[in-house]
């Protein structure tokens, strides 16, 4: 397996190999925990990783966190920092047989007094049962079991192995920790690199909080035969630049889209276009972001603004028109009219506090009088008796029941005061007097 500072497993360089034979990744890894950088919420001396070495003691981890930020390092280093075997494994290419053999060989070394650590790069790769496989072994004590994950643990581990490992969140690395690392690289090829501090801070930037790819890029600026420094353009057209972490059906679709909804609805336009580009960058399909700003306009906004709705339907005709990319305009359009529109949740709560009535209140029947009465039987029954029609009574309302005889009348939905439902509180307040009119006039 291919590795380097924050990937996967790598060998050692070969005595008497030249230092340009091992990749720059490779020959800048850390060699302790106080080296790696970022991640100090995690290895300081008060972070969870910190505290286990402090104490010599081990316990099992899932290490989460995005790509290029330590997870392998941090691994090797825990190992080596408690005197533990390190046996690494990547779920990718490892299969039952290896992980047999990889328990094995720990009890082997447990049995010689020599714990093990066993690393699980992609562990999220395993299937259930295999992740089962994991459990007498760690239970027992036979292996420390460190995983390394891209992905939301709770979503992609079982329950029983995360009861048994704590999960530690390592964060994308921040322009300090990637200035270090830059600085770094310099410092161990002898010479500055070949930019402008304008391409330098870009470079940082493309980098987008991953470390290995800020160094394999370092790398190619160092091994290319630059005659002047690159400005920003040039550095753009010399390297190609990294595309942002955004899996369409995993961890980052959820978390740009749930930055989208809050920001529209905590009525913030500038914030609510910045995630809608970034979704829309990153390749997400427009047809899923019109379908959550549709969404959008009957939850959060529903009658305090009608035309949301309205809005919504036509940016999704004006996409599939149009196409990409003139038709994203109007997909800018909704959401900013969406992100500036009144805001009410009234017909959200209304729909949730109907449907719980709906269950709890089984089959009773309609009242008698607003019951149709196509047949004699029926009439004789007392379908329709007392019906009142209502364009018939003055002012177009005759304050009739239409409520189950067995059931109180409930209020559902509660327009709020803003935008045109404040309308709407206005005629359902008139309603209700009339009402209680008929009623004490009985």
């Amino acid at each position: 397996m291919a590795a380097d500072l924050f990937g996967d497993d790598a060998p050692a360089q070969p005595e008497g190999a030249p230092a340009g034979a091992v990749p720059l990744a490779e020959r800048l890894r850390p060699k302790s925990l106080a080296d790696v950088v970022g991640q100090e919420h995690l290895t300081g001396p008060e972070g969870a990783i910190g505290r286990m070495v402090a104490a010599g003691q081990l316990a099992s981890i899932i290490l989460w966190g995005p790509p290029g930020t330590g997870k392998t390092t941090i691994a090797r280093l825990l190992a080596e920092a408690v005197g533990m075997r390190f046996a690494p494994l990547s779920a990718v290419f490892s299969g039952v047989a290896d992980l047999k053999k990889a328990f094995a060989d720990a009890e082997k070394m447990a049995a010689a007094g020599k714990r093990t650590l066993l690393f699980v790069d992609e562990i999220h790769r395993f299937n259930r049962a295999q992740q089962d496989g994991f459990l007498p072994f760690v239970e027992r004590g036979t292996v420390v079991l460190v995983g390394a994950t891209t992905e939301n643990p709770s979503f992609a581990l079982n329950a029983a192995l995360l009861s048994r490992a704590q999960v530690l969140v390592l964060h994308r690395l921040d322009e300090a920790a990637l200035v270090t690392l830059l600085a770094r690289a310099e410092a161990e090829v002898g010479r500055a690199l070949p930019v402008t501090g304008e391409a330098r801070t870009a470079l940082i930037a493309s980098a987008d909080g991953d470390g290995r790819f800020l160094l394999n890029q370092v790398e190619t600026l160092f091994a290319a035969a630059i005659d002047a420094p690159l400005d920003a353009a040039g550095l753009t057209a010399f390297l190609h630049r990294r595309m942002p972490v955004y899996d369409k059906d995993r961890d980052g679709h959820y978390n740009l889209i749930s930055a989208l909804h809050k920001s529209l609805r905590g009525s913030d336009p500038q914030a609510a276009l910045y995630w809608l580009a970034r979704m829309l960058v990153a390749g997400e399909e427009p047809l899923y972001v019109l379908r959550r700003l549709t969404r959008f306009a009957s939850e959060d906004i529903g009658l305090a603004d009608p035309q949301a709705l309205v809005q919504c339907l036509a940016a999704k005709d004006a996409y599939q028109f149009l196409g990409s990319p003139e038709g994203e305009l109007a997909i800018v359009q909704a959401c900013l009219y969406l992100a500036t529109a009144p805001k009410s949740n009234a017909a959200y709560a209304a729909q949730k506090a109907a449907w719980t009535a709906a269950r709890e209140t089984g089959s009773l029947a309609p009242p008698a009088n607003i019951l149709n009465a196509p047949t004699k039987l029926m009439k004789d029954l007392g379908y329709g008796a007392g019906y009142s029609y209502d364009h018939d009574a003055p002012e177009g309302f005759s304050g009739d029941n239409y409520w189950p005889d067995d059931m109180m009348p409930a209020t559902f939905y509660r327009p709020v005061d803003r935008g045109f439902e404040a309308r709407i509180a206005e005629r359902l307040a008139w309603w209700d007097a009339r009402r209680k009119e008929r009623r004490e006039g009985e």
